[in-house]
């Protein structure tokens, strides 16, 4: 007969560990790094079932993390039920497949894209690339909270400049805290949380005056939801300054949130470079599958946009309706700048079961919905907070 083992555990005597029968003894926990140990903790959006679960309520909606409202297409769908079928093998660890489709989509050179797991992938390879221990990191603030989680994780240096009245970038404080020794700058555009954006002939003219060893990032996560009047830094930057990346993703307009899918376009050199941090396997066959079924969806994908876009004009409209100010939301969220009532307003919406992403002391953002999920945001508003 074979007798379980009884469970042991390990406790340090004089710098060696000794064997217990159960329990810990005088622990010794290894510890992290200090660049780790003094990151700030990313916060994603709260789930409709956790607010149900902290608030005791039932039919809560989740506003919070600018997902698109729809589920994948059907051709979506399909595609990654087939790559899973291949999922005992290990994926193409280039997506090279989805590198040549991505390139004749855009009409650039393959040797100048490269794909990632979601542009916040591109982003940590982009640092992990790029940034060594005191290199100066430059980007406004507040923008995407994953920028100084990077920055203090590679032991970086970071420079933030301040939003203008309107909550966008403001460029003369932005050129001023860009100096020869700025690494790296960060440009979110639409900006997250704020949803305002930065037009192409205000991106060269912040270009003309940095140098070209700085990395100069354009981050379009939500691109598709920007006035296609703002230009395309794809096509009027990338060739004229060898410095500049864009990264984009699938994860919002195309609804691949939780595949993991995006993409970026440099200089040839710059991308081969960026390659070399790739994870082994990082994009899995079945999200390779689904970017490259996203894309070939494209006419698709654009009627889901405009009806995104059509919710967003109607929420706006019924906002500064009733007295709300706004900043220009380029994206598929709003922004309400609460100041220190932001905390308050977003927990009370929270208890009528209305999930949206708070930002201390500062505002809410809420992420452009259904049509029954808009109109339930705007009522919960209007029930517990009055305009500014």
């Amino acid at each position: 007969m074979v007798m379980a083992a009884e469970p042991v555990t390990c406790t340090v005597v004089q710098d060696r560990f000794v064997r217990e029968p159960s329990g810990y003894r005088d622990t010794v926990i290894p510890s992290a790094r200090p660049a780790v140990q003094s990151l700030p903790a990313y916060r994603p959006g709260k789930g409709a079932a956790q607010a149900e679960k902290e608030h005791g309520i039932t039919n809560a909606i989740k506003l919070a993390s600018n997902e698109n409202p729809e589920a994948p297409l059907d051709a979506i769908v399909a595609a990654v039920t087939r790559a899973a079928e291949g999922a005992h093998r290990y994926a193409d660890h280039r997506a090279t497949a989805v590198r040549e489709r991505l390139a004749s989509w855009l009409g650039v050179n393959v040797e100048g894209v490269t794909v990632g797991s979601g542009s916040v992938g591109l982003l940590q390879q982009l640092f992990l690339t790029y940034i060594d221990a005191g290199d100066e990191v430059v980007y406004p603030w507040r923008s995407f909270e994953v920028y100084p989680v990077y920055t203090k994780l590679m032991g970086g240096k970071e420079v933030t400049s301040p939003l203008n009245a309107a909550h966008s970038f403001d460029l003369d404080a932005l050129a001023q805290a860009i100096t020869p020794s700025t690494r790296m700058v960060l440009l979110a555009t639409p900006n997250n949380p704020t949803g305002t954006a930065l037009r192409v002939s205000e991106m060269r003219q912040l270009l003309a005056g940095i140098s070209p060893s700085t990395v100069v990032v354009i981050d379009e996560a939500y691109r598709e939801f920007l006035d296609p009047s703002f230009g395309d830094p794809v096509h009027e930057l990338v060739p004229h300054f060898p410095n500049v990346v864009v990264t984009r993703t699938f994860s919002k307009a195309h609804g691949l949130a939780g595949i993991r899918a995006g993409y970026a376009i440099g200089h040839p050199e710059v991308i081969a470079s960026i390659d070399k941090t790739l994870f082994p396997f990082a994009v899995s066959a079945l999200a390779q599958a689904a970017a490259i079924a996203a894309i070939d969806a494209e006419d698709q994908i654009n009627e889901r946009v405009g009806r995104i876009l059509g919710e967003r004009a109607r929420v706006i409209s019924a906002l500064k309706g009733a007295g709300w100010t706004l900043p220009d939301a380029q994206a598929n969220f709003v922004y309400l700048p609460l100041g220190g009532d932001a905390d308050a307003i977003y927990l009370e919406m929270e208890k009528r079961g209305v999930v949206t992403r708070p930002f201390s002391n500062e505002g809410i953002r809420i992420t452009i919905g259904s049509v029954q999920e808009n109109d339930r945001f705007l009522r919960t508003l209007a029930e517990v907070a009055t305009p500014r």
